[in-house]
């Protein structure tokens, strides 16, 4: 640090040091404020411009410094000289003292911070400089941190003094205005029956009132800079319009429909979107003969000799078709219909915050829900196009069964595939960038699965990264290389599936013309509300993120759907706190709320209390007792932060830690429930008294045993 910082660094530290060893605060009380209340007047009175100069200099004093006491100031302004002539005092000394504030951090400062932190203060920077001023309106208008801390922060931007000083002026205007004709309702105050004058109570209502009115303010503003430019239909054709006709926009459509409301729904492909038709569907279905073949296996240990079958591979596949079939009535155009949604089937392109066009038809609607969704993610391999290659859309058109199946990646999608094929006949290679198979969970449970993909044969590859896509003599190959080696390893199959994730749908259908902002990682960004940068314009699903998952949709649009339709009377923040997921492997891996790996990285202290499936009666009994219950829960005490669940029907066993951390039960309520015998079920209750057992209170116990010894005489 320079001399110069030095130099004012100590300035500030002795005015500040001061202020607290003269006791300076004492004069910036109410009651002494009142107390001298006479003096002051008098002193006003003989010289007004003298008086008003030592309040300017005495209030940037203070917020220059930062010191409290600047509202109790402001009131003194509004006593002392008035409405007019304490609100042009105030306003300006106000804004000086800021902006001076302001100045100090960013030569005290900014330079250390942006050494240190700057590329995590990139996004930031890059923000303030697109809507710093508006920011720092809203900031000032409706403070959602005090002012000083503010001063301070924007001192670490790139902001420049010009936009801080007319925008701090401008946003604190009304806040001084309210409080300055408080202070001066206050200095008119002469008994304790003023108390009740209307002029104070008039004040004090507007203390009260104005940060919501400054609220309605702020928002009224942004809105009319938002749409700015875009022409608002006189009326509207519907209260809802949704796009995409998956698990987020048929829930959405069917709140609309059953509160009354006037709602379209626009479906470019199939109703159900992906869930019903190339995701979770399918995929259990085949999951559940998979799983039939592998059983077919037990026969001998559960008592059978002679047990065979044969996969039929294309039967497998029809009924994977016919499973589709029997659950599409229940998201159909004509169910819909019935429920009062009006159903559109074509492309929509979103033309204007309030309009959407569909087969060269214009549609307007007063609030939009985009719930487009996601696609598989094709990554960029030089070779790829040479290949046999599907994702978990198009796998489904499979009839033959592959020989040699390659499986890139190693989430939720492709193990759970990895696995199925496997078990249906294929011999599956599986490959993972990541040290690990189900790189977000914890790594006992990442080692349970992968024991038993390697127990059905799955050929699992960690730590391979691929490079390039080939056919050599007819025989697709992959090229890929071990990290752990560096190591080029050449991978022959017949068949490719890329199982990478997904990647939201936000081109094509206008929100590039709109725009509206994406996240880093590609989706469309949300307020706490879902609303988009347009108020009117909602998202929901894989297509906003940030859980990928139908039953995440499906909950925010219970949210979108009330908040789209009752805009402006109440919203609701939307709820992730209790938020499970299951990959429906075997074992299964069910989970809610913190791993271990998320408590240590968030420095959240947690017990773990394990209980494994190998002592429930129901697991030996039905040939699965492999896996454990842990439940990880405050240290000392009964309150759940997260569970994992690894074994047979785990995301159903599942289901019991969700609703107990959805209504604050702890473990101790689990263990008092009743739990049928014998069941996978009790696993939860023994998983609790395993909890107990560690936290019995031993010396009361102790004392307990010295009393039935008594009794025994």
């Amino acid at each position: 640090m320079n001399s110069r910082k030095l130099a004012l660094l100590g300035l500030i530290l002795a005015l500040v040091a001061a202020f607290f060893v003269f006791d300076l605060g004492q004069y910036l009380s109410l009651e002494a404020l009142k107390a001298e209340q006479a003096a002051l007047d008098a002193r006003v009175a003989a010289n007004p411009w003298q008086a008003a100069g030592l309040f300017f200099l005495a209030y940037v004093a203070v917020t220059a410094l930062s010191l409290p006491g600047a509202a109790l100031m402001t009131l003194l302004g509004g006593a002392l000289f008035g409405l007019l002539e304490g609100f042009v005092l105030v306003s300006f000394a106000s804004t000086l003292g800021a902006s001076l504030a302001m100045l100090s951090s960013r030569f005290l400062l900014r330079d250390w911070v942006q050494a240190r932190f700057g590329q995590r203060l990139a996004g930031i920077d890059a923000g303030i400089a697109r809507e710093g001023a508006f920011y720092l309106f809203a900031l000032r208008l409706v403070p959602i941190f005090p002012f000083f801390l503010i001063n301070l922060a924007m001192g670490l931007t790139r902001l420049p003094l010009r936009s801080y000083w007319w925008v701090s002026q401008l946003g604190m205007l009304p806040g001084t205005l309210v409080y300055v004709n408080a202070g001066r309702e206050l200095g008119q105050l002469q008994s304790l029956a003023g108390i009740l004058s209307p002029g104070l109570l008039g004040a004090f209502a507007l203390l009260g009132l104005f940060p919501l009115l400054a609220r309605k303010l702020l928002g009224l503003l942004q809105a009319r800079r938002v749409y700015a430019g875009w022409p608002r239909p006189d009326r509207f054709e519907r209260n809802l319009l949704v796009i995409g006709a998956g698990a987020g926009g048929l829930v959405s459509a069917y709140i609309a429909a059953a509160v009354k409301a006037r709602v379209g729904l626009v479906e470019k492909h199939k109703m159900g979107g992906d869930c019903l038709n190339t995701g979770c569907v399918p995929s259990k279905a085949l999951l559940r003969s998979a799983r039939l073949a592998h059983e077919l296996q037990k026969g001998e240990a559960l008592g059978f000799t002679g047990v065979s079958g044969a996969v039929d591979f294309p039967a497998v596949m029809q009924r994977i078709q016919r499973v589709i079939g029997a659950i599409e009535p229940h998201d159909s155009v004509a169910r819909y219909t019935e429920l009062g949604v009006e159903v559109i089937q074509g492309e929509a392109r979103i033309t204007s915050p309030w309009t959407v066009e569909v087969n060269g038809r214009s549609l307007s609607s007063r609030s939009l829900i985009i719930a487009a969704g996601a696609r598989p993610l094709v990554p960029p391999i030089p070779g790829l196009e040479q290949v046999p290659a599907y994702t978990s859309d198009s796998i489904w058109s499979l009839r033959e069964r592959p020989r040699w199946l390659l499986v890139l990646g190693g989430g939720p999608i492709g193990c759970e595939l990895a696995q199925a094929f496997q078990r249906l006949g294929s011999q599956v290679i599986q490959v993972e960038l990541a040290e690990r198979l189900l790189p977000r969970e914890d790594a006992d449970a990442s080692a349970a699965l992968l024991a038993s993909l390697q127990a059905d044969g799955v050929d699992v590859r960690l730590q391979h990264r691929a490079e390039r896509f080939e056919v050599v003599d007819g025989e697709p190959r992959m090229v890929a290389r071990r990290l752990d080696s560096g190591e080029a390893v050449t991978i022959a199959f017949d068949c490719l599936l890329l199982a990478l994730g997904r990647v939201a749908n936000v081109t094509g259908y206008g929100v590039e013309e709109l725009g509206l902002a994406l996240r880093p990682n590609g989706t469309l960004e949300t307020d706490p509300y879902l609303a988009t940068r347009f108020p009117n314009i909602y998202a929901v699903g894989d297509v906003t993120g940030p859980y990928q998952f139908t039953h995440v949709a499906a909950h925010q649009a219970w949210y979108a759907a009330v908040n789209a339709l009752f805009r402006g009377f109440r919203r609701f923040k939307v709820d992730y706190r209790v938020i499970p997921y299951c990959t429906f492997t075997a074992p299964e891996v069910a989970r809610v709320g913190l791993s271990e790996g998320e408590a240590q990285a968030q420095g959240v202290a947690y017990e773990v209390t394990r209980f494994g499936l190998d002592e429930l009666d129901r697991a030996i009994a039905d040939e699965a007792a492999q896996g454990y219950v842990k439940v990880l829960t405050v240290p000392g005490k009964d309150r759940i932060l997260g569970v994992c669940i690894v074994g047979e029907q785990a995301g159903e066993l599942l289901a019991e830690y969700v609703l107990a951390m959805k209504h604050d039960l702890g473990l101790n309520q689990i263990l008092g429930t009743i739990h049928s015998y014998p069941t996978l079920a009790e696993a939860n209750k023994y998983a609790a008294g395993q909890w107990k057992r560690a936290h019995a209170p031993h010396g009361l116990l102790r004392w307990v045993e010295r009393f039935h010894r008594w009794r025994r005489g």
